[in-house]
């Protein structure tokens, strides 16, 4: 891999063009150049790379499958909303070579990453690409430019100082280890340092009880502090003689903080930490809109990459829209628009592959398999024809008994492990689908029973049931020919969530079962949370809602999921191909309990005599207002602002958002530190109080003073209040996409008081 290698790079069918890759001696970096040109195209890093797929596994590899045999071909999956990039390798040999030597490269980072690994990456990283002669030394002059690139503006003689200092050979260049001590001088934190020596008798360690102490006053860490310090010695203490002694050094003490255990994140509630023997009902359920779109919902492209991705993000909840195609194959795509087209077959092939993947595997998660709700309306000559031809990944039989077997009305998501659901319409009761009988004429109306805007109402006559048109009768009355036919293949197939036009709470009340869901639009729903909130989440302790998108959101813009989530609605669906807050609060919420898609309601949205009403807090029952206090200390190599001008360095400011009921909305932000995107210090104090903490999420957001315009978006990381740990903590920053940026992070103090 360390010679170039002749590929072709692929887009599209008739788009195959022949480019030269190859490794850089970093290990670190891939470009590639045009074999025409010789003009170097692009690079990637390989901490970009998230998988490596083998043969025909993307649309288009499939494509191009009759003129490419699968072993030469391969794709590079990177994070984030990046587009993949297809390959062709000259021979199967070749093809190898690269699939088998990125995947070695890339497997250290499916165990996390060390403070002391993700420093050690990045002080290489940086020495190679300030290092332009590539002599393997760097003189002052490069040192500056360094600065710059590092979002550092230095006062130069101090740059010299450091430089100095660090070149111990005299040789007026740095060079390996020298390297290495002028970036720890770089990176020296001195508001860590005072906080160590705070604790510390002498300054220089902290010993096993002076660490006891710490956690416990601190950290607040009430149970097996002891047992607990011994484990963090053990585990980032970097001297042996240390360890030994059972003492803590102040470099110990600095990979402690920027740690797992060090995070703001309660490293307990990342694995399944919650009851899952409960209703479906009682569960927020990460859910997603047109999944197969990545692009907007009118000309978009439609591809199985939407699953891939969406399933890999934890969402258990799918839309799957399919239309009759050619030869009776069913196609999935928006109807009536110009978005592209894929085959169902590959839809479901894909859920086969990736539906009870693992997202972040952690000790006690549980393990693959949260069921998956799935929304599907099909014609009734292609439903029956594909989906009994698909096998269950698990060689368990037919993917139609998987979804089917064992699932009762009282079900659990403990229960429904690596079971599929479907939501959709249903001829006749569900009691008599498990009984064996079926004849029941469907109830066809509109969703939303005529009273949305016209926009709505359209949208709900051409997504029925967030899936297809299906197949129109050719008998029976007037009114008959105005109704369409439901597969009875599929109607048998819907065994928890069929789908009833929503009537009003009373008209639930009287006639629904806790087994039927009702889908409103975003519009309809707040509505509905103005008017009758409480009655709003009384409902939902007992039966599923879905939310979806205005059908004016053809951009596949995103609505709050939060003011849903204030009343218990379970099936929030967003477009998850579109970044933003929106996207960062969902991610939030569902980035615990094991990222398995399901978090458990607070309680007093589980009692269906509850008196709690988003609109007024003061129908909580349990204890008063808590306040929520945030030192905002420090930031620590925070990333340039995309396209940035060279040289650029950003001027940062935090502003920390909290998400809950109308009572609980806020925001508070730190000044700005002028040109320093490296080690910003602010030290201020923001505080909040909140009414309803259950449902509170708080989103740390850094960007880039700018007086003139729209401050530029630098970095955020949003959790749920129930998973904050107080005491001294660093926030890992995430990007837009929602992946991380190591080793970029805040440093905060969090109180909680009543």
């Amino acid at each position: 891999m360390q010679q170039g290698t002749l590929m072709r790079k692929v887009k599209s069918k008739s788009w195959k063009k022949q480019r030269y890759f190859k490794l850089q001696e970093d290990c670190m970096t891939i470009w590639y150049q045009s074999k025409r040109t010789g003009k170097t195209e692009s690079a990637f890093s390989i901490s970009d790379v998230e998988t490596v797929r083998e043969g025909h596994q993307s649309e288009v590899l499939q494509s191009v499958a009759e003129e490419f045999p699968p072993e030469r071909c391969f794709t590079i999956v990177f994070y984030g909303r990046r587009g993949n990039l297809d390959l062709i390798a000259g021979s199967a040999e070749e093809a190898q070579c690269w699939i088998q030597g990125l995947r070695q490269l890339i497997e250290p980072r499916s165990f996390p990453l060390t403070f002391a690994l993700v420093s050690c990456t990045w002080i290489r990283d940086w020495f190679q690409k300030a290092d332009k002669n590539k002599d393997g030394r760097m003189n002052f002059k490069e040192v500056q430019r360094l600065l710059k690139m590092m979002n550092v503006d230095m006062n130069e003689d101090h740059a010299l100082r450091l430089f100095q200092d660090a070149d111990k050979s005299e040789s007026g260049t740095l060079e390996g280890e020298e390297f290495v001590l002028f970036y720890k001088a770089l990176t020296q934190r001195e508001e860590v340092l005072s906080l160590f020596q705070e604790f510390s008798e002498d300054g220089k360690k902290l010993t096993l009880l002076e660490l006891v102490d710490f956690l416990r006053e601190e950290q607040l860490e009430d149970e097996g502090t002891e047992e607990l310090a011994m484990e963090l010695i053990d585990k980032y203490e970097p001297s042996e003689t240390a360890r030994a002694r059972h003492v803590l050094s102040a470099d110990g003490f600095l990979m402690y903080l920027c740690s797992v255990e060090g995070s703001i994140f309660n490293p307990q509630h990342r694995a399944l930490w919650q009851d899952m023997n409960q209703p479906l009902c009682h569960y927020f359920i990460s859910s997603s809109h047109n999944t197969y779109l990545i692009e907007d919902q009118i000309r978009g492209h439609s591809s199985i990459e939407g699953y891939i991705r969406a399933l890999k993000r934890g969402c258990r909840c799918l839309e799957v829209d399919c239309w009759d195609g050619p030869n009776g194959e069913p196609m999935v795509y928006h109807g009536h628009t110009f978005t592209s087209k894929i085959p169902f077959r590959e839809v479901v092939s894909t859920l086969g592959k990736y539906a009870f993947k693992v997202r972040h595997p952690s000790p006690g998660a549980g393990g693959p398999g949260w069921s998956l709700v799935g929304e599907d309306t099909c014609a009734e000559g292609s439903w029956s024809c594909w989906l009994p031809t698909v096998q269950d990944p698990r060689g368990q039989g037919p993917w139609r008994c998987w979804v089917t077997q064992g699932v009762s009305l009282s079900s659990t998501p403990q229960e429904l492990k690596h079971k599929i659901l479907l939501k959709a319409k249903k001829i006749g009761r569900l009691e008599d689908t498990l009984d064996g009988a079926a004849d029941e004429v469907p109830d066809v109306s509109d969703e939303d029973n005529g009273a949305e805007a016209e926009e709505e109402r359209r949208r709900a006559k051409v997504m029925l049931a967030g899936g297809a048109p299906i197949r129109r009768t050719q008998h029976g009355s007037a009114l008959q020919k105005d109704k369409e036919t439901l597969a009875q293949a599929l109607s048998d197939c819907v065994i928890y969530c069929k789908n009833v036009p929503f009537q009003g709470f009373q008209e639930a009340r009287s006639h629904s079962r806790p087994s039927e869901i009702s889908s409103l639009s975003e519009a309809k729903a707040r509505k509905l949370i103005r008017d009758e909130g409480n009655e709003f989440v009384r409902h939902n302790t007992w039966q599923l809602t879905r939310i979806y998108p205005s059908g004016m959101r053809t951009d596949s813009s995103n609505y709050s999921p939060q003011e849903m989530w204030n009343v218990g609605c379970q099936i929030v669906a967003l477009n998850f191909q579109t970044a933003g807050m929106e996207m960062d609060l969902c991610d939030g919420l569902f980035s615990q309990n094991g990222c398995c898609g399901y978090v458990l309601k607070p309680s007093f949205m589980r009692d269906k005599e509850t008196l709690f009403n988003p609109n007024d807090p003061s129908s909580r029952e349990g204890p008063g207002p808590i306040t929520l206090t945030i030192q905002v200390i420090s930031g620590q190599q925070l990333p340039k602002v995309a396209n940035s001008k060279e040289g650029a360095i950003i001027d940062p400011l935090v502003r920390v958002e909290v998400y809950g009921v109308p009572a609980d909305q806020a925001h508070q932000e730190t000044k700005y530190i002028e040109n320093n995107g490296f080690n910003p210090r602010w030290d201020e104090t923001l505080q909040f109080q909140l009414h309803v903490p259950e449902l509170a999420l708080i989103r740390f957001v850094v960007e880039d003073y700018d007086k003139t315009s729209r401050n530029d978006f630098v970095g955020q990381f949003t959790l749920a209040f129930a998973n904050i740990k107080p005491g001294y903590r660093h926030i890992h920053l995430l990007s837009k996409d929602g992946t991380s940026i190591p080793p970029s992070s805040l440093f905060v103090h969090i109180r909680i008081t009543e």
